[in-house]
C-alpha cells in the first residue's frame, strides 16, 4: 500500500479514544486496522505499554472514508485497494476534491465533472457525462444562433434568393427566357409549334 506524508511536526495527534468514537467504529476495529497497516498512527504509533497511538487529521478522514465504504457493502479488500489508490493519487496533497462513489462492488473516484475513474481496475478512466455541463453548453450554443423565423418569413427569404439568382443570371449574360426562367426556380418557357403563326 501507498505510503502517506509525514504529518507536519505541529499537527495535532488525536488518542484512539477520540478517534473510534469520532469515526464510528470500535476500539477492535481500530486496533486491528492499525496493526494490518491499513490506516497506521501517523503522529505516534504505540511503543509498548504506556503509550497510546495518536492518529493525524489525516488519519482520522481516512478511517471514515473506510466507515462509510463499510457501510456502502465494499469489502475490506476493496477498501485497502482504494485507500491506497488515494494515497497514490494525492502525492502528499489533501484529496479534499475527489469525491468518492460506490454501488458496494466497485468504487470510482471522481476528479471532475468528467474524469471519473474505476479505483479498483488500476486506476482505469471510466467514460463519464456531466449532464449539468452538457446543458449549460447546449444554452449557449443555441443562443449564439438565429431564432426561429415564422414559415412566411421563410418563404420570404427563398423568393428573394430566387430574385437575386434571377439578377445573377442576367447580369451574366444569360439572357435567354430559358436561362432566366430556370434561375428563378422555374421551367423554361416551352417554344411555340411549328406551322403557327402568331
Amino acid at each position: 500500500m501507498a505510503a502517506r506524508p509525514s504529518p507536519a511536526a505541529s499537527e495535532p495527534g488525536f488518542r484512539g479514544p477520540i478517534v473510534y468514537k469520532l469515526v464510528g467504529i470500535t476500539y477492535r476495529q481500530l486496533d486491528y486496522w492499525a496493526r494490518t497497516g491499513l490506516v497506521t498512527p501517523s503522529v505516534r504509533a504505540a511503543d509498548g505499554s504506556g503509550t497510546q497511538r495518536l492518529y493525524s487529521f489525516t488519519d482520522v478522514v481516512e478511517l471514515r472514508i473506510i466507515k462509510r465504504l463499510l457501510d456502502a457493502g465494499v469489502s475490506l479488500r476493496q477498501i485497502r485497494e482504494a485507500i491506497g489508490y488515494l494515497r497514490k493519487e494525492s502525492g502528499g496533497k489533501p484529496l479534499s476534491d475527489v469525491t468518492l462513489m460506490s454501488d458496494g462492488n466497485r468504487i470510482y473516484a471522481c476528479h471532475s465533472n468528467e474524469e471519473v475513474v474505476d479505483v479498483l481496475s488500476h486506476g482505469q478512466a471510466v467514460f463519464g457525462i456531466a449532464v449539468g455541463r452538457v446543458w449549460a453548453d447546449t444554452e449557449g450554443d443555441l443562443a449564439h444562433l438565429p431564432g426561429d423565423q415564422p414559415a412566411g418569413a421563410v418563404e420570404a427569404d427563398q423568393g428573394a434568393g430566387a430574385e437575386a439568382a434571377v439578377a445573377k443570371a442576367v447580369a451574366e449574360g444569360a439572357v435567354a427566357e430559358g436561362a432566366v426562367a430556370e434561375a428563378a426556380g422555374g421551367a423554361p418557357p416551352r417554344a411555340a409549334p411549328q406551322g403557327t403563326q402568331g
